[in-house]
């Protein structure tokens, strides 16, 4: 069983940083398709920063130049480094991983609890 454990939200100024951590295990992730989602309240989910099959990272245009997602083969951990946070980026951010074959990402999504992220004016 795949469980996936965020840490490192917390409430910032706007311009401040965050790096959000995702402990992973029951699987490698080196060998996984791994993603960032968020959520403000009141909208739905969508990803903004995703390592696809094909290894790279791939971000949703309003986080791109400010977020970077990256992993640790080692600590089998995901990270999410944020910088230049705005208000509008806070959310609850949670971690997914998705199987891999060859290039392709399948199945469904394991899932986080997910982590606060407050960025205040």
């Amino acid at each position: 069983q795949v469980q996936l454990m965020e840490s490192g939200g917390g409430s910032v100024q706007s311009g401040g940083s965050l790096r959000l951590s995702c402990a992973v295990s029951g699987s490698n992730i080196e060998n996984d398709c791994m993603a960032w989602f968020r959520q403000a309240p009141g909208k739905e989910r969508y990803w903004v920063a995703r390592i696809g099959g094909d290894g790279r990272m791939y971000y949703a245009d309003s986080v791109t130049g400010r977020f970077t997602i990256s992993r640790d083969g080692p600590k089998n951990t995901l990270y999410l480094q944020m910088d230049d946070l705005k208000p509008e980026d806070t959310a609850t951010y949670t971690c997914a991983r998705r199987p891999r074959s060859g290039q392709n990402c399948f199945g469904e999504n394991s899932w986080g609890q997910g982590t606060q992220v407050t960025v205040s004016s």
